[in-house]
C-alpha cells in the first residue's frame, strides 16, 4: 500500500512546489519563496508518497484573525486519489478559527463552495507589454524609492489594503532582489506604492495600491519604465475595481487568467477601490 504522509515543507522545497506551480503556468517570481518563507515559516505543507513530494498547501497565518490558503498542488499523475483532500484538511486545521481567503482556480471553484468558501469577486491576470505606455508621458512628481519611505509608514498605509498585518513578509518582499518599489509620497503622505518583480516570464506588478487612479496610472509607469522595454508584465485586478480595468484597457493589456477570491467569512471590509494589483495569487 502506498503511503501518503504530510508535513511542514523545508525552506529548500518551496522551491520545488514553486516549479511545479511554473509548470502550472502560474508564473512565480524568482525570489518568492524567501518571501514566502518570512510570511509564515510553519504554514508550509508538502505531501509525500513513499517519501516523495507529490503535493502542496500553503496555509499562511496574518495577526491573529486571518489566514491565506494557496500553492494547492498536486503532481498530475497522482490526482484524483484523495491526496488533494488531505492536503486541503492539513491547511483549513492550521489556520483554524480564522477567516480564511483563498484565490480559487476555475476547475476548483465548486469544491471549495462545498467546503464553506464565498465568492468575494473575481482576480482577473491581464499581460501587457513593458514600454506601451499608451502615448503618455510619464509624471514622476510625487514618486520616491520606497525605501526611502520609513518601513513603519509602509505597514501601516500596507494595513489599510490587506485584511491583517503582514510586517515579516513585506520587510522581505519590497527588498527582495531583482524587483523595484516605488512609493508616491504627497504632502509628507504616502498615498500608494507599488512592486514589480522579476519572474520565470517577464515581470509581475504586485501590490499596486494607490489612494487615486492618477496616483495608480503614475505608479504602472515608473514600476514598468524600471525594467526593459518589452517585457511581459503581468498584474491581477479585482474585477470590481473599474479604474483598475481601466488602466490595463488603457495600456493595451489582455486577461489571460481569472480566480474566484473566495472566504471562509465575510469579505474583508478593505477598500477595494484603492487595490489596483493584488500582492499575489499565492499568499494574497
Amino acid at each position: 500500500m502506498a503511503d501518503f504522509t504530510i508535513r511542514d515543507m523545508h525552506p529548500a522545497e518551496i522551491c520545488t512546489v514553486l516549479a511545479w506551480a511554473q509548470r502550472e503556468g502560474w508564473n512565480p517570481g524568482l525570489h518568492d519563496a524567501a518571501c514566502f518563507y518570512a510570511a509564515d515559516a510553519h504554514g508550509f505543507f508538502i505531501g509525500l508518497l513513499d517519501g516523495e513530494p507529490v503535493g502542496s498547501i500553503s496555509a499562511v497565518r496574518y495577526g491573529e484573525d486571518y489566514g491565506f490558503l494557496g500553492l494547492y498542488i498536486v503532481e498530475p499523475a497522482y490526482r484524483g486519489r484523495g491526496y488533494g483532500a488531505e492536503l486541503a484538511r492539513k491547511g483549513m486545521e492550521y489556520l483554524a478559527g480564522r477567516n480564511m481567503g483563498l484565490d480559487g482556480v476555475v476547475a476548483q471553484q465548486e469544491n471549495y463552495r462545498k467546503s464553506g468558501f464565498g465568492l468575494a469577486h473575481r482576480n482577473m491576470r491581464y499581460l501587457g507589454l513593458t514600454g506601451q505606455a499608451a502615448g503618455a508621458a510619464q509624471d514622476t512628481h510625487s514618486l520616491v524609492p520606497l525605501s526611502w519611505v520609513p518601513f513603519s509608514v509602509v505597514c501601516t498605509y500596507d494595513r489599510e489594503l490587506f485584511p491583517a498585518p503582514r510586517e515579516a513578509f513585506l520587510k522581505a518582499w519590497v527588498s527582495q532582489p531583482e524587483s523595484s518599489a516605488i512609493g508616491a509620497v504627497e504632502e509628507g503622505r504616502l498615498r500608494g506604492y507599488g512592486v514589480i518583480r522579476t519572474c520565470h516570464e517577464g515581470f509581475r506588478i504586485g501590490p499596486l495600491f494607490a489612494d487615486d487612479p492618477d496616483l495608480a496610472e503614475r505608479l504602472y509607469l515608473a514600476l514598468t519604465a524600471s525594467v526593459p522595454t518589452g517585457q511581459p508584465v503581468y498584474l491581477d485586478i479585482p474585477e470590481t475595481n473599474t479604474h483598475a480595468l481601466e488602466l490595463a484597457e488603457r495600456h493595451r493589456m489582455e486577461m489571460v487568467f481569472e480566480t474566484a477570491r473566495m472566504y471562509s467569512g465575510a469579505p474583508p471590509d478593505i477598500p477595494i477601490d484603492r487595490v489596483f494589483g493584488i500582492t499575489s495569487f499565492e499568499l494574497g
